[in-house]
């Protein structure tokens, strides 16, 4: 390939490690918002936000969307009226491994529903009281009572990756002869590295034909790494939240499992990324819980741009600095002046205050913004027609 050619896509050898498959395979999202989401400490949607919030996950593009219509009346209703929407996203009606869940999905008219049910010892024993055999014989029972009333089932086996790997093989085959349409694989309590959620997963892909799930926690940061590794080891749908809220520290954020599959899985989704911005900004209304400035995609700090090196780059190519141009994902690109500016910076700053510039005076100003020692002093937006509108001469 010709320099030229690189030049116009900077990520080109970058794409060459990555190792694209010729025919990447669609990697799904289930949107959990309405469901993990509600269960981050603080956070509790009227029904009309949860309808809204619905609405524009649908629009952006989700395959399915969970809500847990067994929560409350309200969260019935709900679950109801998302239903009778009609929208394009499947509405995963979420319950416990119980008939009695089941039959609430039913009662909310669901074509899909999820069961959930802890199959480690220490759910077993100290949560669900119930033995490995009983365990089994819920799960097989929940599945097949979901499927004789005409439902497809999503079922959970919940803190599998802590499971006794034969035991949890049994029940993943168990379910399958059953007729279960998903199986959701977790790792409950983030507690898997990268190649831990490779073998756990590769372990059922192997023996099991059903297509799978993968649900991961961020307990110790590794939640985005681990899902994506579990595709790599054979799911085909990942659970999210907006802004990865959840129980404790959540589940992978939307945002970076979007941008990830168009970018680096090169995946045939039909996202509309530049909503990301927009859906974030939504629960923050809705929660009051703001994105930390540097959070990926969507943090106010993203795409902000401040060493000096970094300005006079970004100022004749943002490429130079930026994986993934800000307006695709509803972002702006902004650059901050200060004591760090340098020339290109200080002489940019001047063009835009109408001063006369030249070397000279750029590097006399670089030097004033340094020894004022104020740090940060000004933030400005930088749109795409502005790129290159310094020269150093």
């Amino acid at each position: 390939m010709s320099t030229n050619s690189v030049m116009k896509d900077p990520n080109h050898y970058a794409n060459i490690y990555n190792a694209y498959e010729k025919n990447p395979k669609k990697i799904r999202v289930l949107d959990s918002t309405l469901r993990e989401g509600e269960q981050h400490p603080g956070v509790s949607f009227t029904n009309k936000q949860r309808i809204q919030i619905a609405w524009m996950l649908d629009y952006f593009g989700v395959d399915q969307i969970e809500i847990s219509p067994v929560v409350s009346n309200d969260h019935k209703e709900a679950t109801k009226t998302i239903i009778k929407q009609g929208l394009k996203a499947d509405i995963v009606s979420h319950g416990r491994a119980l008939k009695e869940d089941i039959d609430v999905s039913l009662d909310c008219d669901a074509k899909w529903c999820a069961a959930y049910l802890g199959i480690s010892d220490i759910h077993l024993k100290d949560k669900l009281r119930i033995s490995r055999d009983d365990a089994l014989s819920r799960a097989v029972e929940t599945v097949e009572y979901a499927k004789s009333h005409g439902l497809k089932i999503r079922f959970t086996v919940e803190d599998g990756s802590r499971a006794e790997p034969e035991f949890l093989l049994k029940i993943c085959k168990a379910i399958e002869e059953a007729g279960v349409d998903r199986i959701s694989l977790p790792d409950t309590v983030g507690i898997l590295r990268p190649i831990g959620m490779y073998n756990f997963v590769k372990k059922v892909r192997d023996s099991i034909d059903v297509p799978l799930d993968a649900h991961v926690h961020n307990d110790i940061g590794f939640a985005v790494a681990n899902a994506f590794s579990a595709c790599d080891a054979g799911v085909d749908q990942i659970h999210t939240t907006i802004d990865g809220i959840g129980e404790r520290t959540g589940i992978p954020p939307l945002a970076e499992v979007a941008v990830a599959l168009t970018y680096l899985y090169k995946s045939p989704n039909d996202f509309r990324l530049d909503m990301l911005l927009d859906l974030s900004r939504l629960i923050e209304e809705y929660t009051t819980i703001k994105p930390y400035d540097s959070k990926p995609i969507v943090g106010s700090s993203a795409y902000k741009h401040k060493a000096g090196t970094h300005l006079a780059a970004i100022l004749r190519n943002p490429a130079a600095y930026e994986p993934i141009p800000p307006r695709a994902v509803g972002n702006r690109r902004r650059i901050v002046f200060g004591e760090l500016a340098g020339k290109t910076g200080a002489a940019y700053l001047m063009s835009l205050l109408g001063l006369k510039k030249d070397d000279d005076s750029a590097k006399a100003v670089a030097a004033g913004l340094k020894g004022l020692r104020m740090g940060d002093l000004i933030e400005i937006p930088l749109e795409d027609r502005l790129e290159k509108i310094i020269n150093d001469k």
